[in-house]
């Protein structure tokens, strides 16, 4: 790999960070495992490992946007997360500010042209 390359892998890896928790808020409307979870993000484009998306939770959890409860069925127990009404408020804030900043960035990206022709 060369200087160009490794740059570039490292400022992805930084832009799909940022990206991370508004895509995992984004799935858990309903109840969902973190194996599932990462199933789902995969299928969608959004690559997580299975190192990265249980700290995640456990920090969201902690910060109160996310709720879970231990269902023991079928199988081995698993620990089910969805948002909490204080994380649905949340996630709501952060999707406007994504289209908020990613209408920017495409702006600047374009040259500074509105593509809608009205701002």
């Amino acid at each position: 790999m060369d200087k160009r390359d490794e740059i570039v892998s490292n400022l992805t890896l930084e832009l799909r960070r940022g990206t991370l928790i508004l895509s995992v808020l984004s799935q858990l409307s309903i109840p969902q495992y973190g194996y599932s979870l990462i199933q789902c993000l995969n299928e969608n484009g959004v690559q997580i490992d299975i190192g990265t998306i249980y700290p995640l939770l456990r920090r969201l959890e902690k910060q109160g946007l996310l709720e879970s409860v231990w269902e023991v069925g079928e199988g081995r127990p698993r620990r089910y997360y969805k948002l909490s009404e204080g994380g649905k408020e949340v996630y709501d804030i952060l999707c406007e500010e994504w289209f908020r900043m990613s209408k920017g960035v495409e702006r600047l990206i374009n040259g500074g042209e509105n593509q809608n022709g009205a701002d």
